[in-house]
């Protein structure tokens, strides 16, 4: 099957790359430039793509034409403006991006009439988070009290409204959040904020080391996705479903870090970061239940190994292997534990 993937330069994007290729399947990717030190570039990731489309999710005209062009079975639209934190400096443009962007891709599908379906990703933070313990099912009211959280629930509002009112394609909503994994360079986030510490001997400051969050690795919430995208393809699976770890893995900020700082012998530690900062979540869980009984997804690695894997990763690269070599190993061996060699 030939999948295009929107944002497909960014973190889960050159993750999921690798994945489909991994499956056999044909990948074309439309997104921006990739980050300098992406794993995208490092991976050397374009060589392995039929098409490789730099676009600006926002340019309606071109995005319909780089559809109908590659004219691909199934898409899967990641594109996004992903980070919480440069939604206050960047409101519009992560408005602009999220919500017209997904209009975008919404719009450029009526050109891919032989499509068998489209798998759109919003995040965990869509739900009106009132900072209740119980994780948010799909029926949850959605809301978002920053510009980013908005951005996504306005997406995910589009999608459904979008679905129902124009039937065609089979179309799905995914969603998941606090993705780890090797390779993630974006700013702000805080497993390539500990990297980058512990590679300059430095202390992790953190911002709120008391914030639980779901720890997920990103090879979990991938694994997810191709079986929403299989559903789909099969003619089930419409609607909305969310991919989030078991409550063992939910975990403090200070946790994850402390453990990742137990598997870096250099490791500084960590300390408060005492500046003001915009508001974040406090707790934040998704209840994946309609994932496991109706798609049989389900977690292979915990909190502990997440992160375990995620460290192994950098201290592989930073040593001298290869990005793509370290990467295609570990979905191997992941492909190993799930049994999933398709």
């Amino acid at each position: 099957m030939h999948v295009l993937v929107t944002g497909h330069t960014g973190f889960k994007g050159a993750w999921l790359t690798l994945l489909l290729k991994q499956w056999g399947h044909d990948v074309s990717g439309l997104a921006l430039d990739p980050e300098p030190g992406s794993l995208f570039e490092t991976a050397e990731l374009s060589q392995l793509l039929v098409e490789d489309v730099r676009c600006d999710i926002r340019d309606q005209n071109l995005v319909r034409e780089t559809f109908a062009q590659i004219a691909p079975d199934f898409v899967i639209h990641l594109a996004a403006q992903p980070l919480v934190r440069a939604s206050y400096s960047r409101p519009r443009e992560t408005l602009e991006t999220n919500v017209m962007g997904t209009l975008a891709v919404l719009e450029a599908l009526a050109v891919t009439p032989l499509a068998r379906g489209a798998l759109l990703i919003t995040t965990d933070k869509v739900y009106r988070n009132v900072g209740q313990l119980a994780g948010y099912i799909e029926e949850d009211p959605l809301g978002g009290t920053d510009p980013y959280s908005a951005s996504k629930a306005m997406a995910d509002i589009l999608i459904a409204s979008w679905a129902s009112s124009f039937p065609g394609i089979p179309i799905a909503i995914a969603r998941a959040g606090n993705v780890i994994g090797g390779g993630d360079t974006s700013q702000d986030r805080l497993f390539p904020d500990i990297v980058r510490a512990f590679k300059a001997d430095q202390s992790v400051r953190l911002r709120y080391p008391d914030a639980v969050r779901p720890w997920q690795h990103v090879l979990d919430c991938l694994s997810g996705y191709a079986l929403l995208m299989d559903a789909l393809v099969d003619g089930q699976g419409e609607g909305s479903w969310n991919f989030g770890p078991v409550d063992s893995s939910l975990k403090s900020v200070r946790d994850a870090t402390e453990l990742a700082a137990r598997l870096w012998p250099s490791a500084k530690g960590w300390e408060i970061e005492d500046t003001v900062h915009p508001h974040e979540a406090g707790i934040l869980h998704l209840e994946s239940s309609k994932a496991r009984i109706n798609l049989g997804w389900r977690d292979s690695l915990d909190f502990t190994a997440a992160i375990e894997w995620t460290i192994e990763w950098e201290k592989r690269v930073s040593h001298g292997e290869s990005p793509r070599d370290v990467t295609l190993e570990q979905i191997s061996r992941f492909l190993s534990l799930t049994g999933d060699a398709r």
